[in-house]
């Protein structure tokens, strides 16, 4: 592995000449708007935070499509349940088109896809906050659809430019289907908001639980709840050019007249936007529930990754028949 030193303005420091040289021409070439691939030489922490985004993201593509599929069989239509189960589909589709990604970054490491299901299952390969979370009602289905993949959107379409080109390439098909995913939540909220009062007050119920979750999708802003390096570094190798309170920033902006505007109230007395600073002030949430939450203690965490596992499992057989064979000589 090669091992950098931070110097000065963030510049990275190589133990070698060479790989000093190597490291400009890395940075002149992303700074130039080229497009990084799964071949080229790139500084070991540019891989390293590849490697945790990337399989983040597509694992959570996996499970993402859980809540939702507990909703397949009770969906209130045949056109409902066909819309559903699509959608389903093609957050699977995104979670093995992801992991492929992450695949290529980790062969110098000799790890696969395998090993990052293994990882999830073990513990150490987290998976978004939302998704650990119940799916109680109906109107959830739609919450999913409409304000969590919105949330999803915006975070995917601020790396729409991502200096490494696999994944760039990845995200311009997968924004393009969460459109029509945001459309169908959409969809189901409309209804249920044009709808009797009993499914108004379920749909106001199912907002009320869903907001704290919403606030912390885009991951906390300060250094001291979980580091800005992090953030940082993503910036720096301009694998995506906003923070994290700059996208929640437009989450807001974007969702916050929308919920408005169907009478919905946001459980938080303290909401109001601030027009000097241009900026919504909102009550932070519990970033210690946060961090519990994605270290599996979240309402839903052991059902889910129990789902995962029996899938696993279940397969298991079609991956040793796919496997190549070692012919005995």
């Amino acid at each position: 592995m090669y091992n950098y030193i931070p110097d000065g303005d963030s510049v990275a420091k190589a133990y070698t000449e060479e790989d000093q040289g190597k490291y400009e021409v890395f940075m002149e070439r992303i700074n130039n708007g080229e497009k990084i691939e799964a071949d080229d030489w790139m500084p070991e922490d540019y891989r390293q935070a590849l490697i945790k985004l990337i399989s983040m993201h597509g694992i959570s593509e996996i499970m993402g499509a859980l809540p939702e599929k507990e909703w397949v069989p009770k969906a209130p239509t045949l056109k409902r349940k066909l819309g559903i189960m699509a959608k389903v589909q093609d957050e699977m589709g995104h979670g093995q088109l992801l992991l492929r990604v992450a695949e290529d970054l980790m062969k110098p490491y000799g790890r696969t896809r395998e090993n990052l299901i293994e990882d999830l299952l073990n513990g150490d390969l987290k998976f978004h906050n939302v998704f650990h979370m119940p799916t109680k009602t109906w109107a959830d289905a739609g919450m999913v659809g409409w304000m969590v993949d919105g949330a999803a959107i915006i975070s995917q379409t601020n790396m729409l430019d991502a200096s490494y080109g696999p994944y760039q390439r990845a995200l311009q098909r997968i924004c393009a289907e969460e459109v029509f995913h945001a459309q169908h939540g959409e969809a189901i909220i409309m209804a249920l908001a044009e709808g009797t009062k009993e499914q108004r007050e379920i749909l106001q119920e199912s907002f009320s639980r869903w907001w704290p979750s919403l606030l912390m999708f885009f991951g906390p802003a300060s250094a001291e709840t979980t580091g800005s390096s992090k953030q940082d570094i993503m910036i720096k190798y301009r694998i995506r050019k906003s923070n994290n309170e700059e996208l929640r920033q437009v989450f807001l902006n974007k969702y916050l007249p929308r919920a408005f505007s169907l009478g919905l109230t946001v459980p938080d007395e303290t909401v109001h936007y601030d027009k000097e600073n241009e900026r919504w002030i909102y009550q932070q949430p519990d970033w210690n529930e946060f961090k519990q939450i994605i270290k599996n203690k979240g309402p839903m965490s052991k059902e889910r990754l129990r789902l995962r596992e029996i899938a696993y499992e279940k397969n298991r057989w079609v991956r040793q028949a796919l496997a190549p064979q070692v012919i005995s000589s």
